[in-house]
């Protein structure tokens, strides 16, 4: 086995998480206003989300996984499909 050529084994990169804007997120949910984001923020209903600049700052951010997890979350089943 010497003069084997051997392939060495590259680590496995984490993914990072893509952070959107509550524009972005209105982006992507069809319908949702940054309005409507920041009263399910208010009610604690919403994605969640991130305020990078500390509790009393003005940045907030959503995960983009989050933002899915959140709609998927949602599922209704109508009378029909139960």
């Amino acid at each position: 086995m010497s003069g084997a050529r051997v392939t060495p084994i590259r680590p496995v990169e984490a993914t990072k998480p893509r952070y959107l804007s509550p524009e972005q997120v209105c982006d992507i949910v069809p319908g949702m206003t940054v309005a409507n984001l920041q009263e399910l923020r208010k009610q604690g209903r919403g994605p969640q989300y991130r305020k990078p600049t500390g509790e009393h700052g003005k940045v907030i951010v959503y995960a983009e996984a989050d933002v899915y997890a959140w709609v998927e979350g949602s599922v209704v089943t109508t009378r029909e499909q139960s």
